[in-house]
């Protein structure tokens, strides 16, 4: 039988960039940006919910909060439920610009809700991250984002045809570095996909399955190739007119042999190189604009993970 830890607990998550170029809804990347929750099991019915930060005038303090709901079906699923619990959460990922902050919210709730969870002997089951990933997609539908930020480094994840999702873990290039051109204007996950179209070519189609089995051979081997592997048709034109200034980056960018890409639904621009001279080329081409915030950023060498509370 399961039992509930009664101290805090505490958990960060990493942002993350989803399609990467040609990746749609399967390749991920962890970067260094993360989001801080603690929890604490109350005696109290309810929940109480404290956030600081990114998104903090915008999201509900209740059971409406994506990080409580994810929380809660985690309990669920383990066979408990709290009487009550504080959650506060310390947010560093933006929200709404393509950077995975929904994904974060769900797989750092989950991790944390299961972290919370002690097994009270060797034969009581503890849920395995593939319970956990499948679990979260009951939420997101797409496991790109979600693989990375439980996993950490580069992933690529897949649904089976009953709808389970899986997902490889690979070591980026160790010369490789993540550039972020993050935008004032957010953008719904929604609004982005409703401007996708109900097919494509198969000219299309080729060209982009070419460049996701390229691009793990880059990311992980070849950086040199990343211009070619992050050459995506079947999403970005299509949302052209969603962000237009991001796709006026994107172009720009990639005309100076710059590799760049839409960060997951947009309107971020992501950059993966190897470059250390391509941080002021982002910078150069964002210059006079105070539209965009250039980030330099280590890829995440981990997910979602437990860590002591007396770190800050």
């Amino acid at each position: 039988m399961s039992e509930l830890r009664s101290g805090p607990v505490r958990v960060l998550v990493p942002a993350s960039s989803a399609n990467v170029g040609p990746g749609f809804d399967s390749i991920g990347l962890a970067l260094s940006v993360y989001d801080e929750l603690i929890a604490m099991i109350t005696e109290d019915e309810g929940v109480l919910v404290e956030v600081a930060g990114e998104g903090a005038d915008d999201v509900p303090r209740d059971e409406r909060h994506l990080v409580v709901q994810a929380m809660k079906k985690t309990f669920d699923a383990m066979g408990v439920q709290p009487a009550g619990f504080v959650l506060r959460c310390r947010n560093a990922i933006p929200h709404g610009r393509g950077l995975g902050s929904s994904a974060a919210a769900i797989i750092g709730g989950m991790v944390l809700a299961r972290a919370m969870v002690t097994a009270s002997s060797d034969a009581d089951s503890v849920m395995s991250d593939a319970q956990l990933l499948a679990l979260a997609t009951t939420m997101e539908s797409h496991p790109d984002n979600l693989a990375a930020s439980l996993h950490g480094g580069f992933t690529v994840a897949w649904l089976d045809d009953s709808g389970v999702p899986g997902c490889v873990r690979l070591n980026p290039h160790t010369d490789l570095r993540a550039i972020v051109a993050v935008p004032s204007e957010t953008l719904a996950t929604s609004a982005a996909r409703q401007a996708l179209p109900d097919s494509v070519t198969y000219a299309d189609a080729v060209h982009n399955l070419s460049r996701s089995a390229l691009l793990v051979h880059a990311i992980t081997r070849q950086p040199d190739l990343l211009w070619e592997a992050m050459s995506d048709r079947l999403h970005q034109v299509a949302r052209a007119d969603v962000y237009p200034e991001s796709v006026a980056l994107v172009e720009s960018l990639r005309g100076q042999s710059v590799p760049a890409a839409i960060s997951g639904a947009g309107p971020s621009v992501l950059v993966i190189t190897h470059r250390p001279e391509d941080v002021d080329r982002v910078r150069e081409a964002t210059n006079g604009s105070g539209n965009w915030v250039v980030h330099d950023l280590p890829i995440s060498d981990v997910g979602a993970q437990e860590r002591p509370i007396d770190l800050v």
